[in-house]
């Protein structure tokens, strides 16, 4: 938020609601900048989301990123307290009823992005909800740089969603091995698959298991040894502090424009 960007992060980086408090608490100190948080609807315990829904309300959370589910009760608490709700989709019948339920706007989450994603390639998906949906679109996938962002607008969407460019930062609280991995990986290291949740994804192929762990009983922890990251590691060249990541992604936007006026 501090760099000049919509700082966002997953309630669920917290294990227990008390650690996603203290998160909230940090995060108001140190900044009175908009920031958001990811409510993974369908990936947890309807219990936690309840606590993690009201203490995003306690805390004033600027904006709220749902994922994975019906966001229609998060949508109705979130206009309590103005805050801003954006909708996961990968697909136009899941925007449509996000919409519906009354969202501000619509993240498409394309084919190539990190973590879960769809199959529909950026340059068919961000047009097509731009089309059919009254709604700001928000373009996420393969978005590694100034370029992707200038790209992302063009084809019709207001903003620009990036995520394993930041994992790489030298602020992340990710293991240096993994932000070194991203460092050296590209697209052709990036593979979609079910297997490790049940829900098609894309990861590092060096950190997959041999074996399903969906199931397994290991499963969260097996989890905290496979990274994700998105087509869009080919576009990282160095680990670097966020301030100069946002530079660097401002001046390459401005520099594709000015490309693209000759």
């Amino acid at each position: 938020a501090e760099a000049g960007i919509l700082g966002a992060m997953p309630s669920l980086n917290a294990r227990m609601p008390e650690a996603f408090e203290e998160i909230l608490r940090q995060v108001r100190a140190k900044t009175d900048k908009p920031f958001a948080i990811n409510l993974t609807i369908g990936l947890t315990e309807p219990g936690r989301l309840q606590r993690d829904v009201e203490l995003c309300l306690e805390y004033e959370v600027p904006a709220l990123i749902t994922s994975y589910g019906n966001p229609t009760p998060i949508v109705a608490a979130a206009k309590t307290k103005g805050i801003f709700v954006m909708h996961d989709v990968i697909q136009l019948q899941h925007a449509k009823k996000a919409v519906a339920a009354g969202v501000d706007a619509i993240i498409g989450v394309s084919q190539g992005a990190g973590g879960h994603a769809g199959t529909v390639n950026p340059y068919v998906l961000v047009p097509y909800l731009r089309r059919h949906l009254p709604v700001p679109i928000v373009a996420a996938g393969c978005i590694g740089g100034g370029e992707q962002v200038a790209a992302s607008l063009a084809l019709g969407a207001e903003l620009a969603y990036m995520g394993t460019r930041f994992v790489a930062c030298a602020e992340a609280g990710a293991p240096d091995a993994y932000k070194q991995m991203l460092v050296d990986a590209t697209h052709d290291d990036i593979v979609y698959t079910d297997e490790v949740s049940g829900i098609h994804a894309n990861f590092l192929k060096q950190t997959l298991p041999s074996e399903r762990i969906a199931s397994r009983d290991d499963a969260p922890k097996r989890w905290k040894e496979i990274w994700s990251a998105g087509q869009g590691v080919s576009l990282i060249d160095e680990v670097k502090p966020m301030g100069a990541i946002v530079e660097d992604i401002v001046r390459e936007y401005h520099d594709a424009v000015a490309r693209l006026r000759g």
